[in-house]
């Protein structure tokens, strides 16, 4: 029998990396690629040409390549599948071998899976879709410190969506000013209040300072109401010892909960915290800043829907998910998609919320969505329609801008929030009768009336950009 033999040279990807006759592994890695290819380069190829430079593949042969079984470790390019309505992009699907991957390490997958190939020539363009994690690879992240339901439990809140408000300006108040804003909105009727995305610990406003005043706020706010209170407390810094220094002030404070940008402060800090924060009983907020860097062009980058999987493996307890009917982009059905995954169990692909594949999360217990951006009380209906109750409904402006103040723009949303609920639970179309809903409960509540007719007239009707692709 003739032995492997060695020839430098370039040949096609798709003699090594095409195999439509593949039938993916339960333990396999799945990924699906939105490509745009270059003139003149057949669909194969570049799907083929995808899966080589993600997984084994280089340009040319190597001699390398007759040290390990190449067949048993390369990515394959099993299937094509036309982009519906547009015929410039089709659909690649990869699947990667488990071993190709650290366990546990969601950064070591995005290196491996987005890490160079987007740079590649025969690209035109390249977007990561979706990916299906095999439960085997699920159980070695730590994924989030707490889930919903502890968090529930730590809280004493049942029944209801939270509520929370982001702190405005989010930028430029000193640390005592910053604690009052916190403190007028608690004791008003929200469960959390926090920190902007870029509120770190600049010049007008120190870190230590603002979490001092914070959870001096927080402290007071819940012995004035009998309910737990919290504030997200960013824990974000330059560099991760910075962070944990942040983090562990924040414990000593008595912080319920803290937060951290998982992109921008990276997925490595961010897995390290997320175990932090298993340790030490600490939930965990995660603000997706820069995400549509990474997903908002429907051809380049990485769906948000990858992005979510990733935080969930990576660790956190709430992430923020868009809000459909606010001022941030966001479409319906695919954001109903990504809830799913971040909420539950096991998730059936569903093309129609844009879903590529089967994931199963096993016992990994669920991240809730936060709702948050350009959203007032008359959005509340629709909002607790979409998201349910194990959702956070963060109002900024919404809160903030109540022309009676804080607390009074924090009752109207406590006030319209219930009484969504309670109709929903009579079995009314609260989204459909949020009109009549709220005007009945403004009957009794002065600042919600007053709410309602300061933000009558604001709406953020844009068409979405990236829509699903059916």
């Amino acid at each position: 029998m003739a032995g492997k033999t060695y020839k430098a040279g370039v040949k096609d990807y798709r003699d090594s990396y095409w195999t439509p006759q593949y039938i993916p592994l339960d333990t396999d890695l799945l990924a699906c690629f939105k490509i745009v290819a270059q003139d003149g380069v057949p669909h194969e190829e570049a799907a083929a040409a995808v899966a080589a430079e993600s997984s084994t593949g280089t340009w040319t042969t190597v001699w390398t390549d007759l040290l390990t079984d190449m067949d048993y470790y390369k990515g394959r390019a099993y299937r094509i599948e036309p982009v519906p309505g547009d015929s410039t992009a089709f659909y690649a699907f990869v699947a990667y071998p488990i071993e190709l991957f650290e366990e546990g390490s969601v950064v070591n997958v995005l290196t491996s899976l987005v890490g160079n190939v987007f740079g590649f020539k025969a690209i035109r363009s390249l977007r990561l879709e979706d990916l299906r994690f095999p439960i085997a690879y699920v159980m070695t992240c730590g994924g989030p410190p707490n889930g919903i339901q502890v968090e529930r439990d730590r809280l004493n809140k049942y029944g209801r969506a939270f509520l929370g408000c982001t702190i405005k300006p989010k930028l430029g108040l000193s640390a005592k000013n910053y604690g009052m804003a916190v403190y007028e909105c608690l004791r008003g009727g929200l469960d959390f209040t926090k920190d902007d995305e870029n509120v770190n610990s600049q010049p007008f406003q120190r870190w230590r300072h603002r979490f001092e005043f914070v959870m001096e706020a927080v402290l007071k706010a819940q012995s004035e109401t009998g309910e737990r209170k919290g504030h997200y407390l960013n824990v974000t810094a330059a560099t991760p010892e910075e962070m944990y220094k942040r983090a562990e002030f924040a414990k000593e404070l008595g912080a319920p909960i803290i937060m951290h940008d998982y992109l921008t402060g990276g997925l490595c800090a961010n897995t390290g915290l997320a175990n932090w924060c298993r340790d030490n009983g600490i939930l965990l907020h995660i603000h997706r800043a820069m995400h549509a860097v990474l997903d908002r062009n429907p051809y380049h980058g990485i769906h948000f829907r990858v992005l979510t999987k990733v935080l969930r493996l990576s660790g956190g307890d709430h992430m923020h998910s868009g809000t459909v009917v606010g001022k941030l982009e966001g479409d319906r059905n695919a954001t109903l998609g990504w809830v799913d995954l971040m909420r539950e169990s096991f998730i059936p692909e569903n093309r129609e919320r844009g879903i590529f594949f089967d994931q199963d999360w096993g016992s990994m217990p669920g991240v809730m969505p936060v709702a948050s951006g350009g959203i007032h009380v008359w959005h509340i209906p629709a909002l607790v329609k979409i998201f349910g109750d194990d959702s956070c409904l963060q109002f900024g402006g919404g809160t903030l801008g109540h022309p009676w103040g804080n607390a009074a723009g924090a009752t109207a949303n406590r006030v319209a929030l219930e009484a969504c609920t309670d109709a929903r639970n009579q079995g009314r179309d609260v989204e459909r009768e949020g009109k009549e809903v709220l005007t009945e409960a403004a009957q009794h509540s002065p600042e919600l009336k007053v709410a309602m007719e300061t933000w009558k007239e604001i709406k953020f009707e844009f068409d979405t950009v990236d829509k699903i692709d059916i």
